[in-house]
Parts: structure tokens; sequence; C-alpha cells
């Protein structure tokens, strides 16, 4: 089994910002998969899909970014899965625009939705795989350029990037280590 998480926040008006990359690269593993987000559960929207015999979901919490941990605590009780079951897609000031990097575990960095999933489950050893959105062009707050909408000259390359991690997540599924996966999609 495993638990695909894209952090972001559900409302329309953050469909096409910074802090919804994590939305979007779980809607590009559901579209892969041929599944549709369907049905609500444990404060989220989820899909399921079947990947070489292992069922997987996939879900986008609608708490809002902050509250992120909460549901995957309640995700990984309610299909009694494990840290090793999770993997979760979100966007990361962190690095580079455009640029996608898988880690097996690690800190939450600057990002509040990460700060909760660890403090919520109480564990850091999980695949985490962040969608760079740091534009060195731009000198504004962090928490007013995660919010704000891409610019439209570099749509193509953040929707690139979520196509990336959303493979990335499947190559996963379908059994690959992490160490492979990371040396094909790292950069």
């Amino acid at each position: 089994m495993k638990i695909i998480v894209g952090l972001g926040n559900p409302e329309e008006k953050y469909a096409k910002t910074f802090h919804n990359m994590g939305y979007i690269a779980a809607g590009d593993v559901a579209a892969t998969l041929g599944v549709k987000f369907k049905k609500k559960e444990c404060e989220a929207v989820v899909a399921e899909a079947n990947v070489g015999g292992e069922k997987v979901i996939i879900a986008r919490p609608v708490t809002y970014m902050n509250n992120s941990g909460r549901v995957v605590k309640q995700l990984l009780a309610r299909y009694k899965a494990t840290s090793a079951d999770l993997i979760v897609l979100y966007d990361d000031y962190d690095l580079p625009k455009g640029h996608v990097r898988i880690r097996p575990s690690g800190s939450a960095g600057t990002h509040n939705g990460m700060r909760s999933v660890i403090a919520e489950t109480g564990v850091s050893d999980f695949v985490r795989i962040r969608i760079g959105i740091r534009d060195p062009e731009v000198n504004i707050p962090i928490i007013n350029y995660v919010l704000a909408e891409v610019r439209p000259q570099d749509y193509e390359l953040f929707i690139s990037a979520c196509g990336r991690a959303a493979d990335a997540a499947i190559a996963l599924c379908r059994g690959e280590s992490v160490e492979n996966v990371m040396t094909k999609y790292n950069g």
C-alpha cells in the first residue's frame, strides 16, 4: 500500500498558486493512473488506484496547508499504514523554481504544511517529493510569495515539474527504490 498526499489549499482561488504544487502533482498522479478524486474521507478528497497489485491512495487535504498533518495522521490510521507507505508531494521555497527533489526523510525546512505533518504523525522518515518554487528575481515575504499565482511565463515550467514529481511518485508505487528514483528525478 502507498498513500500519496499532495499538499495545498482547497479553495479555487489557490488553484494556481505556488503553495498548490502538491495538489497539482497529486492530480497528475491520479490522471496518469486513470482515476478520479471521487470520495471525501479523513478531511481529504481521495482517489484510489491499483499499481502492480498494490493499493494506492491519492489524497488532497481540505484542511488548508497548516493543518495538513491532521489529514495525514487520519489517513495512516484509516488504512493501517506506516510512514514507509507515505509519499508527500509539496512546494518548496528552499529549491530553485522547477527543480524536483526526492528524499527518504528529513526536516520540514521552511514549510508549515510539512511542520504540521511531522508534528501530527511524530515521524519524519517518509518519502517527500519537493517541487522547487524559489525565484531569485522575486523579493517579497515568503508567505506572500507562496500564496501568489504562478506567473504566466513560468506556468509551463511548474506544470512540467509537477509532472516529473508525479512520475517519481508512481515509480515508487511500482516498487522502484528511493535511491533509483532520486537518481532519475532529482534536479
